[in-house]
């Protein structure tokens, strides 16, 4: 069955200047944002750093407490959540378990008093593009949790939302459904063009999903910008730290004629101007072992990831220095057991630096 069926349009969200606030504590800082229509957007970071905050302001489940939200250039921040026409998915999927899975995603029509033989129409149609069509008269707990995700989703689509809203949706799946469902919603979600927004924690979940990621931290929004941007740009020490897995190397120190100083007399050129204190960043995929390296350490630690090997590094062993630890991906073949001397060769890993305060020196 075709998504086009379904009549669904993504339309644009805008955020101007939308802050939420709790008693004395500002959940969300002033946030503009502007989301194009179907685009598949993220809302990324830890927990307590406004995402689902953000996320509810937005399907009216929360009144901000400044700013307006508009999607298509009509300000609908003062609409009831029912008025704004949006699907949602929770990550517990609230599903009723006395309805069978066609009264679950019919549940929207039946509220909106949709006539019988359209609802109908309509839930076999998006139960059919989602899997599920042949098992719709069973209860969800006669159903696997993928499947209850799926029930899940084909009722928040089923109403033809303007903009489906996704909180946390796969969290309560395995590792292997996790990976099948996030392939499969956002090729639905090309194929029908709905404007979506992901909540996750996840960035391995973001970065493979969105077109663009809103990485949050402590209610504010520290970087709207592509996977690639964020993975190869981090705005800031918190987006770099944040973003890729293993996570980047974060190295303080100064920078001096063109050359960063830091801990265990790592020392390397920068084409910066301008001399002060600062943040060097290094991903441990961009660092090599070298017998020729100038950079002599320990492995302290080897952690087997498969077909690669984490080695956390200590440089500055013996040495009238402070110690540095950097963390270095290899390849299995490549990796070392703990106590081997080793050198590194940083000469070709990208370097990222930030200035005193945090933010990325250009």
């Amino acid at each position: 069955m075709r998504a086009a069926a379904l009549e669904l349009k993504g339309v644009p969200v805008a955020l101007r200047g939308l802050a939420k606030r709790f008693g004395t504590v500002d959940a969300l800082t002033p946030v503009d944002l502007d989301i194009e229509a179907g685009e598949l957007v993220a809302f990324l970071g830890p927990s307590g750093c406004g995402k689902t905050t953000t996320l509810l302001l937005i399907a009216g489940i929360y009144r901000p407490t400044a700013g307006q939200i508009y999607f298509d250039e009509t300000q609908v921040d003062h609409l009831h959540p029912r008025d704004r026409d949006v699907g949602m998915v929770f990550q517990s999927y609230a599903l009723y378990p006395h309805f069978t899975l066609f009264d679950n995603i019919a549940f929207p029509l039946t509220i909106q008093r949709t006539a019988r033989n359209v609802a109908r129409e309509r839930v076999t149609r998006v139960a059919e593009m989602l899997g599920i069509g042949e098992i719709l008269e069973r209860r969800p707990s006669q159903v696997s949790g993928g499947q209850q995700q799926r029930a899940a989703l084909a009722r928040a689509l089923v109403k033809q939302p303007r903009i489906l809203l996704l909180d946390e949706p796969l969290s309560n799946l395995d590792a292997q459904i996790r990976l099948q469902a996030r392939g499969e919603i956002r090729r639905l979600q090309r194929q029908m063009g709905i404007t979506s927004i992901l909540v996750t924690h996840d960035q391995a979940e973001a970065l493979a999903m969105a077109d663009r990621v809103a990485v949050f931290c402590q209610g504010r929004l520290e970087q709207f910008a592509t996977p690639h941007d964020l993975y190869h740009a981090p705005a800031n020490t918190f987006v770099a730290g944040f973003v890729g897995h293993p996570p980047m190397n974060l190295v303080e120190g100064r920078i001096e004629n063109g050359r960063f100083r830091g801990a265990a007399g790592l020392e390397l050129e920068v084409d910066v101007e301008g001399d002060g204190p600062a943040t060097l960043g290094l991903r441990p995929e961009d660092i090599r072992l070298d017998a020729g390296g100038v950079h002599a350490g320990e492995v302290a630690i080897a952690e087997a990831l498969g077909r690669e090997t984490l080695l956390t590094v200590e440089l500055g062993s013996g040495l009238q220095l402070p110690g540095l630890q950097l963390k270095v991906l290899v390849a299995e073949t490549e990796a070392v057991p703990p106590g081997t001397a080793v050198s590194l060769d940083l000469a070709g890993a990208a370097r990222h630096l930030f200035d005193g305060e945090g933010r990325r020196i250009p």
